[in-house]
């Protein structure tokens, strides 16, 4: 049973203790930029933030937790399920961090560092919330966050109508869920708490409500994951922030909606357990089948590298969606189901940092992001090349790349419980996927331009994240058993006994 603040122990800020950490580094960043003034160089905000970032990151792996728990009333579930999420946020929002540093066609000061470590503050807390209240709290101030940066690209039409659409678009989808959350809380009798409220949903009577609540609150995570039909927001968002930002959105805003969906969905109606369960599982299939259909299938129009990366992106929550489809249908294996979810996830922040990373600079140094501004990459700056050709190599899922890994871990499940027909689509599109892919790379490599032999500068912090992530992306396949017995563990704590 959840707690109360009545019981409440300060010991259990440790729990929080990463959280508390970056709210600080927030408030340090914002300091320093008031106390120095115009004399302190953007470069050094950057750098600083960055580096407490990562300072954190390490202080959160040391403080791994031993046991779940529940902290601050019941409203926080401290495991190892909320432990890895918090380390995918945290190292999404350093490199994040990093890759704007040299971002200098936007102005760039102390408030947007700072507005990117508390949204990584909101995500954390989204993966670990165990109630009603503060699920709410912390996706809708993920949420406003990701607002301001995506409109942060000051006097760029595309960015001002980036932010809009994608403030429009939150705010009527958040509404949805909001109106879903209360029926929840109507329905289990004033309850907030998951646990309270499975336990008060067990009535076979209210298997009509709460399926209906169910389906609302699922049209608030189908934005935040950009799954169809709620994914039409994602192209011109992508194109029109700033390309960091971008490349944040797409990875750790996706990884916090799908944290916070299974969590949800999982604790206060987990499948099997009532009729009205059965619905939203049920919906899970042909929810991941358009997804990765419609995804795929625009994404191989586009002659923008950022809005194909945007449709990339629906497609890849459509085979992340593969997985919570096995996770759902699977009554006895499920935790090798959420591992694989929770491996993909992981490896795909990755993978699309490196990407974006490599899209910004290039926009930067040639002007655009259009597919014909990636011609002859590969003769003036080799190794950038390099990088985003193993990151969309990856996205692919071809091997001996780490995407193929994740790719073949999230679609076993599925096999395993004869969800063949998902399985085989998801298949086709991967194969559809090709050509986008590499259209990318054919630029890159076989298109020449009068710009081949002019010089490419990439700046140290953006060449490290390229470095970093692509090393990884390449060296994750061989050293992955470690990080996946990790993601093994932390879904064995999201399913306790």
């Amino acid at each position: 049973m959840a707690g109360s603040f009545v019981e409440f122990n300060p010991a259990e800020f440790l729990g929080i203790l990463p959280e508390i950490l970056l709210l600080l580094w927030s408030m340090v960043v914002l300091a320093l930029d008031l106390v120095s003034g115009r004399s302190l160089k953007r470069r050094t905000l950057g750098v600083t933030a960055a580096i407490g970032m990562i300072v954190i990151l390490v202080v959160a792996i040391v403080s791994r937790p031993a046991e779940p728990q529940t902290i601050l009333g019941g409203m926080i579930r401290n495991d190892l399920y909320t432990f890895v999420f918090r380390i995918i946020f945290i190292a999404a929002g350093a490199l994040t961090c990093l890759v704007s540093i040299d971002f200098r066609s936007m102005r760039i000061g102390s408030e947007y560092y700072a507005i990117i470590i508390f949204t990584t503050i909101a995500m954390s807390l989204m993966a670990g919330a165990n109630d009603l209240i503060m699920l709410f709290l912390a996706t809708e101030s993920s949420s406003l966050s990701l607002y301001l940066l995506a409109g942060f690209y000051r006097g760029n039409k595309l960015s001002a109508e980036a932010g809009m659409k994608y403030f429009v678009f939150g705010a009527v989808t958040s509404a949805v869920m909001l109106f879903g959350l209360s029926l929840f809380y109507g329905l289990s009798d004033g309850n907030t708490s998951y646990q309270a409220i499975a336990r008060a949903l067990l009535d076979p009577e209210l298997r009509v409500p709460v399926s209906f609540a169910a389906l609302l609150v699922l049209v608030g995570f189908a934005f935040k994951t950009s799954a169809f039909p709620f994914h039409f927001w994602a192209p011109d968002v992508y194109q029109g922030a700033p390309t960091p930002i971008s490349g944040y959105i797409s990875t750790a805003s996706k990884a916090a909606g799908f944290a916070i969906l299974m969590r949800f969905l999982f604790y206060t109606l987990p499948p099997g357990t009532s009729e009205a369960s059965l619905t939203w599982a049920a919906l899970m299939q042909p929810l991941a089948i358009l997804t990765m259909v419609v995804g795929g299938l625009l994404a191989l129009v586009q002659k923008n590298v950022k809005r194909m990366l945007a449709y990339s992106s629906v497609a890849q929550a459509g085979y992340i969606l593969v997985g919570v489809t096995a996770l759902a249908a699977n009554q006895f294996n499920r935790a090798d189901a959420l591992a694989a979810v929770i491996f993909y996830i992981a490896t795909y922040m990755l993978t699309n940092i490196c990407a974006f990373a490599v899209v910004g600079l290039v926009s930067e140094r040639v002007g655009g992001d259009d597919i014909e501004h990636f011609n002859g990459l590969g003769r003036r700056a080799p190794y950038l090349a390099l990088g985003m050709t193993a990151a969309l190599v990856s996205l692919l899922g071809a091997p001996p790349l780490v995407g193929f890994v994740a790719k073949l871990l999230v679609f076993a499940p599925a096999v395993g419980i004869n969800l063949i027909a998902l399985v085989v689509i998801a298949i086709i599109m991967v194969l559809v996927s090709v050509v986008y892919y590499l259209n990318v790379v054919r630029a890159m490599y076989v298109e020449r331009t009068e710009r081949d032999a002019q010089p490419f500068y990439v700046p140290a912090p953006t060449g490290v994240v390229v470095l970093l992530t692509a090393v990884a992306i390449v060296l994750l396949t061989v050293v992955s058993p470690p990080f996946w017995n990790l993601a093994v563990e932390a879904a064995q704590s999201f399913f306790p006994g």
